[in-house]
């Protein structure tokens, strides 16, 4: 029986020696699966920075590029009106311009006037102060604008002219907001370029 028992002593240990090969294979494969889980989870968590990184990146530079144009359109409504307060100052100063200046001023508007519609009798229209003043001094005025003016009716202007024919069928209108409303573009610039350089 000794033989036997050595049999089974021997089976025992090749049982053992199988188990604890399986086992070891077993551990080789868990370690293999975990280690290659572990670098996927490495490159996934790689895979969700980066996205989230470029993300991030993309919504700054979106609050960055709004930011800018919020501030470019506060600067240009803040020069808009800067430049209708100095439009509105213009047009004050316009309508209370000394006599004289704005006698010398109104002649040469209506000889600009004159020289476009080429006529040697015209009827001059304006607010009630510009056909006083020009009444007050009509021969005068006559011969500085080279025709024959008459006064025409009253109009609601700052100032300015507006010179026709006497039939009121052609006209040139020479008013200080005509004026002003024609060169507009021009006055902007200016006046933006003498406020902001």
């Amino acid at each position: 029986m000794a033989g036997a028992e050595e049999i089974i002593q021997e089976i025992h240990r090749e049982a053992d020696q199988k188990v604890q090969y399986i086992l070891n294979e077993a551990r080789e494969k868990a370690e293999k699966i975990k280690d290659e889980a572990r670098k996927r989870a490495e490159s996934q968590a790689d895979w969700i920075l980066r996205k989230a990184s470029t993300q991030a990146e993309i919504e700054k530079q979106r609050v960055i590029a709004n930011a800018r144009l919020e501030v470019r359109k506060k600067k240009l409504e803040v020069q808009e009106s800067l430049i209708r307060e100095v439009l509105q100052e213009l047009k004050a100063r316009l309508s209370s311009l000394p006599d004289e200046d704005y006698f010398e001023i109104l002649v040469s508007l209506t000889r600009e006037a004159v020289a476009e519609l080429g006529m040697d009798k015209v009827v001059v229209s304006s607010n009630e102060r510009t056909l006083k003043l020009i009444g007050s001094r009509l021969d005068e005025f006559s011969e500085k604008v080279g025709a024959e003016v008459f006064l025409g009716r009253a109009v609601e202007t700052i100032g300015g002219v507006i010179v026709g024919d006497p039939d009121g069928t052609v006209r040139v209108d020479n008013t200080f907001e005509a004026r002003m409303e024609r060169m507009e573009n021009e006055l902007r610039a200016g006046i933006a370029r003498a406020l902001f350089g």
